[in-house]
């Protein structure tokens, strides 16, 4: 179905104003943002049914990238998703930065980046470097060995009781 065509039949939906119609024009804007992931009108009209639908942090989620976007909104968004890695998980963008269609939205996509690079960096900062000791590791390999030999007797053990029944 044409996008103009799916945008109509979702505005019918939110005009109708229930629950159901409304869940289904959701549907249908949200399939079209995950097949035009970089168009941010369609990211715009998915806000415009979540605020509908009264879940602000989702419509955060999706004007996001937005010139225009409602600040009490971004901030139920980043509530949301308190984490940089996951609030660029939750914008579900697709492809490279550059490839963002306004200044703005690759503006907050490098900023988002850069945020989830950082935080990352931290974590791993704060990773303690600890080294196994060697005792340690001659135990786990002296275990592996011992496991090792007494599951090849059992292997043995069984061929040799299967060899008399045979014979």
């Amino acid at each position: 179905m044409p996008v103009e065509l799916t945008l109509h039949k979702a505005a019918e939906e939110l005009r109708h104003g229930d629950l159901a119609s409304v869940l289904r024009a959701r549907q249908r804007v949200a399939g079209l943002v995950g097949t035009y992931p970089h168009r941010l009108d369609l990211r715009e009209r998915l806000a415009e049914v979540y605020r509908v639908l009264g879940q602000p942090a989702q419509a955060g989620r999706w004007t996001y990238l937005s010139d225009e976007r409602d600040p009490d909104e971004t901030v139920a968004f980043e509530r949301a998703y308190r984490q940089a890695q996951a609030r660029l998980v939750a914008l579900c963008w697709q492809g490279r930065v550059d490839e963002a269609p306004t200044e703005t939205a690759r503006t907050r996509l490098a900023s988002l980046y850069l945020e989830a690079r950082v935080e990352l960096q931290h974590e791993l900062d704060a990773t303690p470097h600890e080294e196994t000791s060697w005792g340690a590791c001659l135990m786990v390999m002296v275990g592996g060995t011992f496991v090792l030999v007494c599951f090849l007797l059992g292997i043995v053990t069984l061929v040799q009781f299967l060899w008399r029944l045979v014979s």
